[in-house]
């Protein structure tokens, strides 16, 4: 029993460094400087936390092949809105 909990521990760990390790990283402008642009996101602004906002740019960045993004605008009323460059 305790080596099976022991090894879903190890899993569960690898599974989210994994995750982790995938997402695109937020860059400055001078930064992308050295990068290829691959194009634009925008969050679907059902987000009331500026961070979850942030992590959902990151996953699209992702899904359009790139490995960081700028933000380029954001807005913050009711809920969270912002687009970003993504870039490879």
């Amino acid at each position: 029993m305790k080596s099976m909990m022991t090894k879903s521990l190890v899993l569960a760990s690898l599974f989210f460094v994994s995750a982790g390790a995938m997402a695109a990283k937020e860059i400055t402008k001078e930064e992308a400087k050295k990068y290829t642009e691959v194009g634009t996101v925008s969050t679907s602004g059902t987000f009331t936390d500026p961070h979850d906002a942030k992590e959902e740019l990151s996953k699209l960045a992702d899904e359009k092949g790139g490995k960081y993004y700028v933000i380029t605008s954001a807005r913050v009323e009711d809920k969270v809105q912002g687009t970003a460059t993504v870039y490879k």
